[in-house]
């Protein structure tokens, strides 16, 4: 089954620049897209990124044109890159493997996840 590792995350000041990174391993011949996903405290845990193995990649409407999902294949891994960090950006970051579609539920099971924290 797949397994994820993610790591990047730390302590930003807002507006600053963070670039996550996921490492995937396992049963890997299954997995249409990779995406990002987060959960604040006391939230339900969001995608906000996703990238299909074709390349097309979409985005929360509240990380669109901050957040970059890429991937580096031989690497079996996917980064993303987040700018313009803002307080409501402050999270546990997660990776799954998914189906291409949006709406897709993630597959199992959850890595540890990396996180974000944004203040001055």
């Amino acid at each position: 089954q797949l397994q994820v590792q993610e790591s990047g995350g730390g302590l930003v000041q807002p507006g600053g620049s963070l670039t996550l990174s996921c490492v995937t391993s396992g049963t890997l011949f299954n997995i249409n897209a990779m995406g990002w996903y987060r959960q604040a405290p006391g939230k339900e845990r969001e995608l906000v990124a996703h990238m299909t193995v074709d390349g097309i990649t979409k985005y929360a409407d509240s990380v669109k044109g901050r957040f970059t999902i890429s991937r580096e294949r031989d690497k079996d891994t996917t980064y993303l890159q987040m700018n313009s960090l803002k307080s409501e950006d402050e999270a546990v970051y997660y990776c799954n493997g998914k189906g291409p579609a949006w709406a897709n539920q993630p597959f199992g099971p959850w890595g540890r996840g990396t996180e974000v924290t944004v203040a001055s």
